[in-house]
């Protein structure tokens, strides 16, 4: 992998508002490039400070222009890429004003793929998983605009907080009830 040839893909893909990318992205963007060559790439690409690795198999365009301020969504879409995720429990609750706190380096993730806690630079992103049917997920989720990833209704998000045991003491019961 060049350098040079390696910035320009990455430019490229910014102008498409793509900055972060999973290993399995960057071996699609470099094929010509043995396994050994990728990683040695790779390797030095976040040694110049021009890739960041956020965690295991997941990187960042330090430069990109794109940048915004749902990285952490960014990376979570990418970790669980092809399964539904949703912003649920605490994070959906506080989205909503129904909890008091407001989770400033956590974002908490429901998932048809793998449970699972990863520590980023950005912040902490906690996957907890369902076995709630497409169609239910499909029909509880709503877009936010701008952010990469959807969000439960109020109902859900207190259904999935009371479903997998979380502390139900920071939610207020009267704004949780209002429209």
């Amino acid at each position: 992998m060049n350098k040079i040839d390696a910035i320009k893909t990455l430019k490229l893909w910014d102008k498409q508002s793509k900055y972060v990318f999973t290993k399995h992205d960057l071996e699609k963007l470099f094929p010509n490039d043995s396994p050994k060559t990728l990683t040695e790439g790779l390797n030095r690409l976040v040694k110049d400070s021009i890739l960041q690795r956020v965690c295991r198999g997941i990187y960042v365009n330090r430069d990109a222009q794109s940048f915004d301020s749902h990285i952490i969504e960014h990376i979570a879409k990418a970790l669980r890429r092809g399964k539904y995720n949703y912003l649920s429990l605490e994070s959906a609750l506080s989205e909503y004003g129904v909890i008091s706190q407001i989770l400033m380096d956590r974002i908490t993730v429901v998932t048809t793929g793998r449970k699972g806690i990863y520590k980023t630079p950005y912040g902490t992103i906690e996957f907890t998983h369902t076995k709630r049917s497409v169609a239910d997920i499909v029909n509880h989720i709503q877009t936010i605009k701008d952010h990469p990833l959807r969000i439960a209704s109020k109902d859900i998000a207190w259904r999935d907080l009371k479903r997998v045991g979380r502390n139900t003491n920071l939610v207020n019961q009267e704004e949780l009830h209002s429209e």
